[in-house]
């Protein structure tokens, strides 16, 4: 459609936000279009997720205007007031109800959904749209959320998003949606943008895989330190030009693999595990200097059997267990971040051992550990006291590789770790897992990105609980992963 001569959707301008002594957003302004897909990228704490929440009606503007359908919203502008807009946001940290079902889940956006027999409505509604969108999902109506794994989690409230009852839907706010679905999932849901937009709904897209925003996105704006500093059509844009808008610069190729001979050289076997019930002889060995990759299809034992290599090598709650092991969470708000604590402390938790001065904690050690990390991994925020859950959920992330990567631990376990990074720290974050394993330092690696698997020595490839193929060298290719993806295992469970 010719969207210059309709008027918008969606009008923002001037918005501003301010935390405290921080200002969020400077000064704002964005139309959205019906029936439009905007692609809005920028680094971690550019101003994204603070921009959308208060179109979402969760977070209040200091000042500017907002207009939906031609009516101006002033003060008071809340989730339900949104939500009777037909505005609805699929938040990067997840807002299900873990102790609910999905179909509970569903009724809390929908409440004429009442009297007899309210589950069986609510099951049939929220089971017809994950079908539209996600085709085989295999989830269930009454599963409890908390029991899902992350991706299916993440599948049930992209869903719910986009079901309809009483008020037609105008705008779905997607914030990072694919970052814990694998690449089969991830082009379900973007097939299906193409076709909800095509109907007359609007999308607004927040993605660091600049590929996915390229796809299909109308219009891509660029945010900068809580300023647009681009808004253009998206044919106007490639990956360069969207790198060098957000004030980076594009990383020249993959890093090269490194020999795997060379590898194995650089010191002894750390682990060899064999996965339970794994029914033929594979297992999974990792040597001094080696980055090892998990892949597969998403939750198909990968998470799982990270888990039971940091029980035999890592410090569990109760205490048991060696130093020799540490564990970067994708899932940050469940396993990672210490809510209540401090930037310093969230980092300093896993190396108290070498902070220690007698039985206690030298605070200087740990600002000085916490600062170092801060600025190398470049944490967004403005000391290290700073409570971690006032950082971008980007940010938060990096706190955890830096809790990591500061530790004196030689073995690194990555669980689908770049959820929400931007790609200027994806870069710096590679660079520094190859630098810290040439020194000898052990990674092993589940990521649902293809392109991270570029980075590593050896993949070992997943299917129901189980390792279907080990690829090494010129032979991870992505066709070859989706081909051990689907093979079934011999004696399998």
């Amino acid at each position: 459609m010719t969207t210059e001569t309709v008027s918008p959707l969606i009008s923002l301008a001037g918005i501003q936000k301010v935390f405290g002594a921080v200002q969020a957003l400077s000064g704002v302004g964005l139309e959205i279009h019906a029936g439009e897909c905007l692609g809005l990228v920028g680094h971690n704490g550019a101003g994204k997720s603070t921009l959308m929440n208060i179109l979402a009606g969760t977070l209040e503007a200091s000042d500017g205007a907002l207009t939906v359908s031609g009516k101006s919203l002033g003060k008071g502008y809340s989730v339900q007031d949104a939500g009777n807009l037909g505005i609805r946001c699929v938040f990067q940290e997840l807002s299900l109800c873990p102790n609910l079902s999905v179909a509970e889940n569903t009724r809390i956006i929908h409440p004429v959904l009442k009297g007899f027999a309210w589950r069986k409505r609510a099951a049939a509604l929220i089971m017809d749209q994950l079908e539209r969108i996600f085709p085989g999902h295999g989830i269930s109506p009454v599963d409890i959320i908390g029991d899902l794994s992350i991706s299916k989690r993440q599948m049930v409230e992209i869903a719910r998003a986009f079901t309809v009852t009483e008020t037609n839907l105008g705008l779905v706010i997607l914030d990072e949606p694919t970052s814990s679905l694998d690449a089969r999932v991830a082009n379900q849901l973007l097939d299906y943008i193409e076709k909800i937009t095509a109907s007359g709904t609007s999308v607004v897209l927040i993605s660091h895989l600049l590929g996915e925003i390229l796809q299909v996105s109308d219009k891509i704006a660029v945010m900068k330190d809580g300023r647009v500093v681009a808004f253009r059509e998206a044919s106007e844009f490639d990956r360069s030009r969207l790198v060098e808008a957000m004030g980076s610069t594009l990383a020249a190729g993959v890093a090269p693999r490194r020999d795997v001979q060379s590898a194995q050289a650089i010191g002894d076997e750390r682990i060899h595990m064999r996965p339970s019930g794994q029914p033929d002889d594979q297992t999974i060995r990792a040597q001094a200097g080696e980055v090892i990759g998990f892949a597969g299809l998403a939750g198909q034992g990968q998470t799982e059997a990270l888990l039971e290599i940091f029980e035999g090598h890592g410090v569990l709650p109760s205490g048991r267990g060696g130093n020799d092991c540490c564990f970067v969470a994708g899932d940050r708000q469940v396993d990672g971040v210490l809510p209540l604590w401090s930037i310093r402390k969230n980092i300093g938790i896993a190396s108290l051992r070498r902070l220690r001065s007698g039985a206690l904690i030298r605070n200087e050690r740990e600002q000085e550990l916490a600062e170092a990390w801060k600025d190398r991994i470049g944490i967004r925020a403005p000391n290290v006291e700073a409570p971690i859950l006032s950082l971008s959920g980007g940010n938060q992330q990096k706190v955890l590789f830096a809790r990591a990567l500061g530790s004196a631990s030689n073995i690194v376990l990555m669980d689908d770790p770049m959820r929400g990074v931007d790609i200027g720290t994806k870069n710096e974050v590679y660079a520094i897992i190859r630098q810290e394993a040439s020194q000898g330092r052990t990674f092993l690696w589940y990521t649902t990105e293809m392109e991270e698997l570029d980075y590593c020595d050896r993949v070992y490839v997943f299917r129901d609980g189980v390792v279907s193929e080990t690829l090494v060298g010129s032979d991870i290719t992505e066709e070859n992963l989706l081909q051990a993806s689907f093979k079934q295992v011999s004696g399998a469970a």
